[in-house]
């Protein structure tokens, strides 16, 4: 299967345009890709007519030129046919919006589009789903436009069999300045499965990181699926849903997959050393340390802080997790003692943490940083940094990014995330440095490197 065709169209057909209600999902695709991307959009409606001026064709065979992708928002029992249309029309992939499938138990009408798909070799996302988003390509979600948030064009891909997952992590990743590549929501992934999506990701050029929502598998995708990201040379982050004998339940209920035992799923994830996600606030945060770091660490944390705080917090997570934070030798201290202002000289605490104390300035967390990148017992960095201190400028995060550009050991800051600290932040995130906003986050991010470790 081609799947350029899904990702990058420079042509789209919408079947299912309505002539009188613009709200109608057909509606709402049609005229965001019609308005907002480059791709050329064609109307598709069994009554013909006129809808703003534009033509809606009464047959995909009336088009005038090949199509690449067809976004089918039909009722369930027309699906079918509007599929096998697509393939006498040559048409490159489809996504179908449309459910009513298995979900509902409707397995005769599942078994035909399984048929029709499968004897063409032709790819479709779906149904039951909200298909693809491709940033200044393409975008087949049935939301209106004032109401998406988009992410900022980047290096990560979500494939997500809930579209309203799908949406959140879209919200969440742009809140925490994380990249997309790609967006997919396969609903119930009657063709195309992760599988296939793997597969593609991997020779994808815009794409470093593969993050995967999935609520089940069919028989025997679950190992392949294991095998298949095991063999990828980007890390593949997984959230897998139906932990529970309820949670397993609503899976079944919502895209009529089958959950399977989720304690064996977990277990061989971690044999194999792929990254699971448990919750959403993982995936974001191991998602954007993975963007930015594409090689793994050990698991020995150095930290920078200004408050002691802060720094029993981060070793307390690190000792919780896969992460050490191994005491500093008495020559480094002395070392990066030698070298910070006067002011904190004589009551910096230098062991690991590294507290600054709150007379700390932007030189002294670039002395005790600089010093961490270079160490041999350090893998990872992380800087604590409290924005309201009044020796600290917002010149920080860009002076400490170059450290990792210098040295190229990871470094993760952490900064409270409101807007007067927007600078800073940017500083870091613009030389593809992380940002957290908790310091649970910051550990995570870390330990999201040590953890993913066959790549």
């Amino acid at each position: 299967m081609d799947f350029r065709s899904l990702f990058e169209p420079e042509t789209m057909a919408v079947v299912g345009v309505s002539l009188s209600n613009d709200r109608h999902p057909a509606n709402v695709i049609y005229n965001k890709n019609n308005l907002r991307y480059p791709v050329k959009v064609y109307g598709v409606n069994p009554r013909g007519g006129t809808y703003y001026k534009d033509r809606i064709y009464q047959s995909l065979s009336e088009i005038p030129e090949k199509i690449d992708l067809v976004i089918v928002a039909v009722k369930a029992e027309h699906v079918p046919a509007v599929l096998q249309e697509c393939i006498d029309s040559w048409v490159g992939a489809a996504a179908v919006i449309s459910g009513g499938f298995a979900e509902t138990g409707n397995l005769e009408l599942k078994d035909r589009f399984l048929k029709i798909a499968g004897e063409a070799d032709f790819p479709i996302i779906g149904p039951n789903c909200l298909g693809i988003y491709s940033p200044t390509a393409v975008d087949s979600f049935f939301l209106p436009s004032e109401r998406m948030v988009r992410p900022q064009q980047g290096n990560v891909a979500i494939v997500s069999q809930s579209g309203g997952i799908l949406v959140d992590q879209m919200v969440k990743f742009t809140g925490q300045g994380v990249g997309l590549s790609r967006a997919i929501s396969i609903g119930n992934k009657a063709v195309v499965n992760e599988l296939d999506l793997i597969k593609f990701f991997a020779r994808d050029d815009l794409t470093d990181v593969i993050s995967f929502y999935i609520e089940g598998f069919g028989p025997g995708e679950g190992r392949e699926f294991i095998q298949a990201a095991a063999k990828c040379p980007k890390p593949v982050i997984t959230m897998k849903a139906g932990k529970s004998s309820a949670g397993t339940r609503a899976v079944s209920s919502h895209t009529a997959s089958m959950a399977g035992d989720y304690k064996i799923f977990s277990s061989v994830m971690k044999q194999f050393g792929l990254v699971e996600a448990r919750d959403e606030h993982e995936m974001i945060s191991f998602c954007e340390s993975l963007s930015c770091y594409t090689r793994p660490i050990g698991g020995n944390i150095g930290i920078v802080t200004a408050s002691g705080g802060h720094g029993a917090v981060a070793v307390d997570t690190c000792e919780q997790s896969v992460l050490t934070v191994p005491r500093l030798p008495e020559k480094t201290q002395k070392s990066i003692r030698e070298k910070l202002t006067p002011g904190i000289r004589d009551i910096a605490s230098l062991s690991n943490p590294l507290d600054l104390t709150g007379s700390a300035r932007d030189d002294d967390f670039v002395v005790a940083a600089s010093h961490l990148t270079t160490s041999d017992e350090i893998d990872c960095v992380l800087v604590l940094l409290l924005p309201y201190l009044p020796e600290v400028t917002s010149d920080v995060g860009a002076r400490l990014s170059q450290l990792y550009h210098e040295e190229g050991k990871p470094i993760i800051a952490y900064v409270p995330h409101v807007e007067k600290y927007r600078m800073i932040i940017e500083g870091f995130q613009l030389n593809s440095v992380p940002v957290a906003h908790s310091i649970e986050g910051a550990v995570l991010m870390a330990e999201a490197m040590k953890r993913c470790t066959p790549w």
